[in-house]
C-alpha cells in the first residue's frame, strides 16, 4: 500500500491507508519520546511565522523561511508531491521546500517528534505512526484553522473544497488533526476484457459470484485472490460487508464498543460468504502479499481481487496490454440493509507535529496540496481521486471511470469504520483475526466471538481513553 489505496473517502489504502495501516502499539522507546510531548506547550515557531497575513498567505508564512515536507512513497508514488511543490512555489517563490520521500515513516519520523520534527509528515503505510497515540500524547497539531482558511485557487474555504467524509475522517476528540489528501474507493476488481471474451457478467451478489465461480475455474483461473500477509486488506472487505448487511448503526455501535455489537443481526451473515469462499477453495493458493496478489490478478491467475483505487498506479509497470482494469462494488446478500452503500473514504493523511519549527508553512503547503491544480495533477498521475472536489473531472482512464461510476450509483452513505483509529490493540486483533478467517483457521462464528471478546476487553480497560463516533 502503502495503506496503500492509494472516503473517495481514507481513496486511502495506505492511510490508508493510513488508518488501516496503523497496526499495533508504538514501540516502547518511541512511546517514551511521545510521552515527553504530553502536557507540554507546543514550541513557538521561530522559523516561518511573522509574515503579513492575507488571503494568499492566511497563516503569515515568512519569506526566506524553509519548510520540511516528508512524503510517503507507496502505491501512489511521489511525483504528485513534486508537482505540489511547483504549485506552492509559484505563489511563494521565496520559501524553500525541502522534500523527501520514504516508506519508513514511523522508523524515521517518530523519534524526532519530541525534539526537532519535520514540519509536515505524510503518516501512511505499514510503518505509520499510530494516530490515536499521536493525538492523545499531544504530538500533532489541531488543524481546524486550515479548514476555515481560504481555498488556494477557488471560492470559499478549504473545508468547502473537500469531498464528503474528508473532514470527519481526519477528526478526533472534536478536533481536526489529519489531512487526508487522497480519496479511495474499494471493491472487487476484474478484467472487463476477459469477461467480455468469455461472455461473463460481473456479479453483483454473492449468489451470482458462487454461480460464476465454476466457470472461472474451468478456464484455469482462481475465482479470487487477496493479500494474505497484511490483515487490514481482508478487514476492509469484511467491514464493508458488515455495513452492507447489518447497516450503518451496527458499525457505529462496533466503533463505540457497544455491548454485543459484534453479535448484532447481519454481522454473521456478512462473514459467512467469506467462510464459504475459503472452504470451497475459490482462493488462489499461497501466502501472497499485496503486490504479489495484485500481480497474480494481472497475470490472469485470478478473476477478482479486492483492493482500493490505488491499484492501477501501484501496478502500472506490469499491466498487460489490453487489460481493462474495472472496479465493481463488494457483493451483497439478499435482504442486506445497505446494499448500495459504497466503501469510499479519504486517506493518505498528513499531520503537522506540534513541535514543528514552521507550522505556518506546513499548513500553507497543505493548502497547495488541496488546490484545484494540485489535486487535478494528483488524479492525472495516480489514476486515483484526490479528496478535493472535481479532481478527476478531466482525467480519461477506464479504472478511474469505473470508480466514479460506482460512486455515482452508490447509496446515500459512505461506508466507514473507526475502531482501528481509536484503539491500536483492537486494530491489531482485527487484522490478525481477518487473516485467520481468510486462511480457513477460523469460522465466521469464531471470528465474531473473538472480535466481541477483544472489544469487551478494551471497553473494560479503564486505562484506555474511549472514543465516541456520532456519524
Amino acid at each position: 500500500m502503502s495503506v496503500t489505496p492509494e472516503n473517495l473517502g481514507d481513496l486511502s489504502r495506505r492511510t490508508l491507508l493510513q488508518r488501516a495501516a496503523a497496526a499495533g502499539l508504538l514501540a516502547a522507546p518511541a512511546m517514551g519520546l511521545l510521552s515527553a510531548c504530553a502536557g507540554s506547550e507546543p514550541e513557538k515557531s521561530d522559523n516561518g511565522g511573522g509574515g503579513a497575513k492575507s488571503k494568499d498567505n492566511p497563516f503569515g508564512v515568512k519569506d526566506g523561511s524553509a519548510v520540511k515536507v516528508v512524503v510517503f512513497n507507496g502505491g501512489l508514488g511521489d511525483q504528485w508531491a513534486k508537482e505540489d511543490k511547483t504549485v506552492f512555489n509559484a505563489k511563494h517563490p521565496n520559501i524553500t521546500v525541502n522534500m523527501s520521500s520514504t516508506q519508513k515513516i514511523k522508523t524515521e519520523e517518530q523519534p524526532k517528534m519530541a525534539t526537532q520534527p519535520s514540519d509536515l509528515v505524510m503518516n501512511s503505510g505499514a510503518d505509520s505512526m499510530d494516530r490515536a497515540t499521536l493525538i492523545n500524547e499531544g504530538a500533532i497539531e489541531p488543524l481546524d484553522d486550515l479548514l476555515t482558511a481560504p481555498a488556494w485557487d477557488g471560492e470559499g474555504t478549504v473545508a468547502d473544497s473537500l469531498l464528503p467524509g474528508t473532514v470527519s475522517d481526519g477528526t478526533q476528540n472534536g478536533k481536526f488533526y489529519v489531512v487526508n489528501i487522497a480519496f479511495t474507493v474499494w471493491g472487487n476488481w476484474y478484467n472487463a476484457a476477459k469477461f467480455k471474451q468469455e461472455g461473463w457478467e460481473a456479479p453483483k451478489t454473492w449468489d451470482e459470484f458462487f454461480a460464476l465461480a465454476p466457470k472461472i475455474k474451468a478456464k484455469g483461473m482462481a475465482p479470487y485472490v487477496h493479500d494474505a500477509v497484511h490483515g487490514y486488506y481482508p478487514r476492509w472487505a469484511l467491514m464493508a460487508g458488515i455495513w452492507k448487511s447489518a447497516g450503518k448503526q451496527v458499525v457505529v455501535d462496533i466503533d463505540n464498543l457497544k455491548e454485543n455489537a459484534w453479535k448484532a443481526d447481519g454481522v454473521l451473515k456478512a462473514l459467512e460468504p467469506w467462510e464459504k469462499l475459503v472452504k470451497d477453495k475459490l482462493l488462489l493458493p499461497g501466502k501472497l502479499d499485496h503486490t504479489q496478489s495484485q500481480q497474480a490478478f494481472l497475470d490472469g491467475k485470478a478473476a477478482f481481487i479486492q483492493v482500493g483505487t490505488w491499484l492501477k498506479n501501484e501496478m502500472a509497470a506490469t499491466i498487460p496490454p489490453g487489460f481493462e482494469m474495472t472496479l465493481s462494488d463488494y457483493w451483497s446478500n439478499a435482504d442486506d440493509k445497505a446494499a448500495k452503500d459504497v466503501f469510499a473514504s479519504s486517506g493518505e493523511g498528513f499531520v503537522v507535529p506540534s513541535k514543528a519549527p514552521n507550522k505556518e508553512a506546513a499548513k500553507e503547503f497543505l493548502r497547495a496540496i488541496l488546490s484545484k491544480a494540485g489535486s487535478a495533477k494528483f488524479a492525472e498521475l495516480t489514476k486515483s481521486l484526490a479528496s478535493t472536489k472535481g479532481s478527476g473531472d478531466n482525467v480519461q482512464d477506464s479504472a478511474l471511470s469505473s470508480a466514479n461510476t460506482l460512486m455515482k450509483n452508490g447509496g446515500s452513505e459512505l461506508i466507514s469504520f473507526k475502531f482501528p483509529d481509536f484503539y491500536a490493540d483492537l486494530d491489531k486483533e482485527s487484522q490478525n483475526l481477518s487473516e485467520e478467517l481468510m486462511a480457513g483457521r477460523l469460522t465466521a462464528q469464531q471470528f465474531v466471538d473473538k472480535m466481541q471478546a477483544a472489544a469487551d476487553k478494551v471497553a473494560k480497560d479503564s486505562s484506555i481513553k474511549k472514543q465516541t463516533r456520532t456519524a
